[in-house]
């Protein structure tokens, strides 16, 4: 009876870590769906439908390419964003011609 509640302990433990790995891949993939869709819609000027389309197939490919990423992995991609767009925001402020 003890092992069989060290089971069900061990996988309900793996069961919360798989949620919480796959709501941080949705986020992140639906952040960068946003984003992009920001872009666009500041660069084309599309409608609401194509807003929410960018978002929507923006996060299905996240998702498709972060299948097998740990949290580890999801969380240095989020950095590595993160500092994208930091020194994209650096460039913009001292850009020449400001």
């Amino acid at each position: 009876m003890g092992q069989f509640m060290d089971g069900v302990q061990y996988r309900f433990k793996a069961t919360g870590l798989d949620v919480f790995n796959f709501v941080l891949k949705v986020m992140t993939g639906s952040f960068v769906g946003l984003t992009l869709a920001l872009i666009g819609q500041e660069m084309i000027g599309f409608g609401t439908f194509s807003f929410v389309l960018v978002i929507t197939v923006t996060l299905l490919a996240f998702l498709k390419v972060a299948k097998k990423w740990s949290i580890l992995s999801v969380l240095v991609f989020n950095l590595v964003c993160v500092l994208v767009g930091m020194l994209l925001r650096m460039y913009i402020l001292l850009a020449p011609g400001h």
